[in-house]
């Protein structure tokens, strides 16, 4: 039983969005800098985390994507983190470029107590203005009851996933990447129905004029209508060596209330931190009947989802 003076007494979780900085194509560092941001989160005892979209490798890095040293690397590192997570307290979501059955997938890795607990694949991909990601990946839209095994961790791998949190304060959370959470339904809409109180975004998000309010906008709404928190990371400083620029927007939100948001344009690795209070989602969700009826309609248009606890 934890401390009266803990917040996980009383029903909140504390949950941080990281933006670490990214080393082009070089694996090996990235696993450095996402150890970093974790070792402040164990010794902070938060309970989950989330890294950027494709951190492991770098979202702009165009068909080096395709370069076998660089997703060989991806997954030398994801075993690494995966070893060092045995003795930390936080489980984090890390994303990574990795190949299953011939297809290349933008994905995110859920790893905790020295184990491998399942891959989410990237269901929308875009490919207008300055994105061309389906040069590269497939889309997991059809990835339903699948596994995938990593540096010999097998996991389950779809879109079909929620995660079930023990310990003192148990939640579920849901994972979905950049661009899902910027169309019409997002996968996040059908984790929520599914049970799903936190919701997490890995993001790589170059920055344009607007975008950044755009960004609060889209978070904070998706939180509001799914009475949930939401918590979105970005990538920042030392993305890419092209024209395009990263500004480290990540953010923590909790019923359409923004809790906490890193410095952006920051040279140095940053990482929001946030206590969310379950007790008051699901209160909310439980006096909300309109939402219990959207989620059975919801559920209804979609696939089973597996929990993993």
């Amino acid at each position: 039983m934890p401390s009266f003076f803990s917040p996980y007494h009383h029903d909140f979780i504390r949950i941080g969005a990281c933006v670490p900085h990214v080393a082009v194509a070089a694996p090996a560092r990235n696993a450095e800098n996402v150890l970093g941001l974790l070792a402040a989160g164990d010794q902070a005892r938060i309970a989950l985390m989330v890294y950027p979209e494709l951190c492991l490798s770098a979202y702009a890095i165009d068909d080096l994507l395709f370069q076998d040293a660089v997703l060989d690397g991806v997954v030398q590192q994801l075993d690494r983190l995966i070893c060092a997570s045995r003795e930390l307290f936080p489980a984090f979501v890390v994303g990574a470029p990795l190949r299953l059955e011939g297809h290349l997938y933008n994905c995110g890795a859920v790893i905790h107590h020295g184990a491998l607990l399942g891959v989410v694949p990237k269901v929308f991909l875009p490919n207008y203005r300055e994105f061309y990601e389906r040069r590269h990946f497939t889309s997991g839209e059809g990835a339903v009851g699948r596994s995938i095994t990593i540096a010999g961790h097998q996991a389950p791998f779809g879109r079909d996933l929620l995660f079930a949190a023990r310990g003192d304060a148990p939640f579920t959370f849901h994972v979905e990447i950049c661009e899902d959470l910027w169309v019409p339904q997002p996968p996040s809409a059908l984790g929520a129905a599914a049970g799903a109180e936190v919701l997490l975004n890995l993001s790589a998000s170059n920055i344009v004029i607007g975008k950044a309010q755009m960004r609060r906008l889209l978070c904070a709404s998706q939180s509001a209508r799914c009475l949930a928190a939401y918590a979105y990371s970005a990538a920042g400083d030392g993305e890419s060596t092209t024209d395009l620029a990263w500004d480290g927007q990540a953010g923590i939100f909790e019923i359409g209330d923004k809790l906490a948001e890193t410095e952006r344009f920051s040279p140095q690795a940053e990482l929001a931190v946030a206590d969310v209070d379950l007790g008051r989602i699901r209160q909310e969700r439980m006096r909300t009947n309109s939402f219990g009826d959207s989620a059975r309609q919801l559920a209804s248009g979609g696939p089973p989802f597996r929990r993993v606890a």
